[in-house]
């Protein structure tokens, strides 16, 4: 033991480090440790990031030039413990000065530059998804080709990118990605798939593929909206589907927002009640989409025509569908539902909150106005009314004194003759 213990003395004595070399380091460093300079700068920084309470993962960032200044200064001299090891093979390595290079300073500069110069491939605005730092909202890309099948003008985009774990008898906790993924061709073809995988790579390329071979055709109306509004259920996450005119846009749920997109679907809202799972409120959606009925199928089940009135043409009716055999009105009875909205929906009534009056309504002035237009009230509607009904402007009185109509102006042609 005495002998082990001299031997480790004279190996420490020979190891001194000579007194006109001296290093400025606010880092504790052990210049005797039978380690590479990487390995003990690496376990102190790391070690500094362990706070008291809960262990946070952090790393600190590493000071190039300090540590450059420490085992690869100006001065090429080898340092054991630090620029090289303590023993190398059964030898002791000894401090020793190196003949100069000239080039040293140029190799410390590249050196330091390639350190911790990491950066990310820059993406488009519009390929950054719904965050920006994370994986769902991103394109993907097509799904991959299965054979001669080809999915040209497809796109693939990430809804849910999750880590999950399954407990095994003999491995314990087994660790996997989970990715839930929508593609389509943005023409009323579109599928959802889910994919796992040990790595984000594999796990996005299986729920693409599998994506691709669930496509579903889903019915457009005009190329930008859904045929009628319509109530759909998963679980317990429920959504409203409303039908909007051209340039309204998508007011929806990100999610819904997505599938729009993939699906070719332009103007709409959905409003989500209960729960917002993701998985369900996309299931859910594409229930709704697939129930969808067309404007012909209604007019067939209910054997009545479909009339379209919008304030855009003056309340004017429009017939979308007429059934083959239509029913006459002594056969339709006084309990059943005609209103189209209320139909589609299953029966049911979506809950509208009252909206208040205008707080200009309380005012003298309005009053005034009130007073002023009242021989004109309802004048235009009237018009429109009796033009939609009769074809004609005409009064009480007319189908017994026919003159009682205004004055047609003449054609052009008959201006000329006479």
């Amino acid at each position: 033991m005495g002998t082990h213990i001299l031997n480790i003395t004279k190996s420490l004595q020979k190891l001194t480090i000579n007194s006109r070399y001296k290093i400025k380091s606010t880092y504790p460093v052990n210049t005797y440790l039978p380690l590479s300079c990487e390995i003990v700068f690496s376990n102190t920084i790391r070690n500094s990031a362990n706070f008291f309470g809960k262990r946070m993962n952090i790393k600190l960032k590493q000071n190039s030039t300090m540590l450059s200044l420490l085992y690869l200064g100006k001065a090429n001299i080898v340092w054991p413990g630090l620029s090289a090891p303590i023993i190398r093979g059964k030898e002791l390595v000894e401090q020793q000065k190196l003949p100069e290079d000239p080039d040293r300073e140029k190799k410390l500069v590249q050196l330091r530059d390639t350190m911790g110069t990491f950066k990310f491939a820059k993406l488009s605005p519009l390929d950054r998804g719904w965050t920006g730092a994370k994986m769902p909202g991103r394109s993907i890309g097509p799904p991959d080709p299965i054979g001669e099948d080809k999915f040209d003008g497809f796109d693939t985009r990430v809804l849910e990118l999750k880590t999950v774990f399954n407990m095994k008898g003999n491995f314990g906790r087994k660790r996997r990605l989970s990715v839930f993924v929508v593609t389509g061709n943005s023409n009323g073809l579109a599928g959802f798939a889910t994919g796992k995988g040990l790595e984000s790579k594999i796990a996005l390329r299986k729920a693409k593929n599998r994506a691709g071979q669930k496509l579903m055709h889903i019915k457009i109306f005009r190329d930008h909206t859904v045929y009628h509004d319509f109530f759909t259920q998963f679980g317990s996450t429920k959504i409203y589907v409303s039908q909007r005119p051209p340039g309204h846009g998508l007011v929806c749920h990100r999610a819904i927002k997505t599938i729009c997109n993939v699906v070719g679907i332009k103007d709409l809202y959905a409003k989500v009640e209960g729960s917002t799972n993701l998985q369900h409120v996309v299931k859910a959606f594409f229930l709704g989409l697939l129930k969808q009925k067309t404007h012909q199928e209604i007019a067939e089940e209910k054997k009545l025509h479909l009339v379209e009135l919008t304030k855009e043409t003056s309340n004017f009716p429009n017939v979308l569908a007429s059934p083959t055999k239509c029913r006459e009105t002594k056969d339709v009875s006084n309990d059943e539902i005609l209103n189209f909205t209320q139909y589609a929906l299953g029966g049911r009534v979506v809950y509208r909150k009252r909206r208040e009056a205008p707080f200009f309504t309380k005012l003298k002035s309005w009053e005034m106005y009130l007073k002023k237009q009242e021989k004109l009230r309802g004048q235009k509607q009237v018009r429109i009314n009796m033009l939609a009904e009769y074809g004609e402007l005409r009064s009480f009185l007319t189908e017994k004194y026919p003159e009682c109509r205004p004055a047609k102006k003449p054609p052009k042609e008959q201006q000329e003759e006479s």
